[in-house]
């Protein structure tokens, strides 16, 4: 594919006068991400960040459903309504608008979780949720399913080398990732880390502590800035759960969540808690953690467990939740929940456990499902160190 950097950045410095473009960003009919910019004109003599630094001074606007799989031909417009801004790291002095999405009539579109998922949260405001997402991917040759570093036949060598490593021959793609994450930060996404994962080409970033609406809004834009990182270096991103088959790990989007009283002192009885009703639930929270494919990455194989079966202890990334040993010794903290799908709709997922942990008082109570060790203590064989 033909690139040529050193004229895009020759454009991107020219002067825009009044001029500010803002690229609107939403989430598509197969929670893809899809984005179109429009001009506004700072007529209000202030500097373009004093003038547009709200949200709420930004108009709605609208696109072709049809080409996303959110509306037909016939009745094709689906509105946009702006609901968090950043700084686009791509178009200087311009910025990025994460919208949601709804129908002619105002009522939000189908494949709005955001709407929703703010309902939830609006229910009980004094829980205070943080949340930090920890986003796995792979970096992909272009058009295709192959890791990059891949050899053209066969495989490279077994896992083991690659997890936070250093070195030409343990890690491919590194500038890519440490571009995304100046990018991510320029842009004032909430991003609190970065590592290379365990099989080759695999990595991660950590987006959080958030508070409630504010992770998706944070995720998904992350998603969106590294898609667009990644075309300056000709190779795709890929969130799918399983991409690469075999003996090697899928890719997760790891939840760390709490409440106030969770972090509160003697906040892991809360935590406990929380553990237990999701335990109770978890065949319907499976179908929310993520599609068919994350059940084939939960196969109680590469640091996950058994998409039919809950499961949790103290530090075991084998379980479905965990917990760590930190949260243990203080007795309060966070919890860890390791189902939940690289490609999951963070505003799905994040208001779908609030609303189990925080609303669903007819959990308590509930007898658990067969093999569901909640309710305990501790796991069997995990003392306090």
């Amino acid at each position: 594919m033909y690139k040529n950097t050193e004229a895009a950045n020759h454009f991107m410095t020219l002067p825009l006068g009044r001029n500010v473009q803002f690229t609107y960003v939403w989430v598509g009919g197969n929670n893809e991400l899809r984005g179109k910019t429009r001009t506004l004109i700072n007529n209000s003599g202030y500097s373009n960040e004093n003038h547009f630094s709200s949200v709420e001074n930004l108009p709605d606007w609208d696109f072709d459903g049809s080409s996303t799989g959110q509306a037909v031909g016939s009745n094709s417009e689906v509105l946009l309504k702006p609901k968090a801004l950043f700084k686009n790291p791509f178009t200087p002095g311009g910025f990025l608008v994460m919208c949601d999405t709804y129908c002619p009539d105002g009522s939000p579109h189908p494949t709005n979780h955001r709407f929703h998922a703010m309902e939830l949260f609006n229910q009980k405001l004094e829980e205070e949720p943080w949340y930090g997402f920890e986003q796995e991917f792979f970096l992909m040759k272009p058009g295709t399913k192959t890791p990059l570093g891949f050899p053209e036949t066969g495989y490279p060598r077994p896992q083991g080398p690659y997890y936070c490593s250093v070195g030409t021959s343990n890690c491919v793609g590194r500038e890519i990732l440490d571009s995304f994450y100046r990018a991510a930060l320029y842009a004032g996404i909430k991003v609190s880390g970065t590592n290379v994962e365990v099989a080759p080409s695999q990595f991660e970033f950590q987006i959080g502590p958030c508070i409630g609406i504010e992770e998706g809004d944070h995720l998904f834009m992350a998603r969106y800035i590294l898609c667009r990182v990644a075309e300056h270096f000709n190779c795709d991103v890929n969130f799918e759960p399983k991409p690469v088959k075999g003996n090697w790990n899928g890719s997760g989007g790891h939840l760390n969540i709490s409440t106030l009283e969770m972090r509160e002192d003697n906040g892991l009885k809360h935590i406990l808690k929380a553990v237990e009703k999701l335990g109770k639930c978890h065949e319907e929270m499976v179908n929310v953690y993520g599609d068919e494919d994350n059940k084939e990455r939960l196969s109680g194989e590469h640091e996950t467990s058994d998409w039919r079966t809950f499961t949790w202890g103290y530090a075991d990334r084998g379980a479905t939740i965990r917990v760590g040993r930190m949260t243990q010794r203080e007795n309060k903290g966070y919890f860890e929940l390791r189902a939940t799908s690289s490609n999951c709709d963070p505003y799905l997922v994040t208001s779908k456990v609030f609303e189990v942990i925080c609303l669903r008082e007819d959990l308590v109570g509930m007898v658990a499902p067969p093999n569901s060790p909640v309710g305990m203590v501790a796991p069997p064989n995990s003392p306090v160190v």
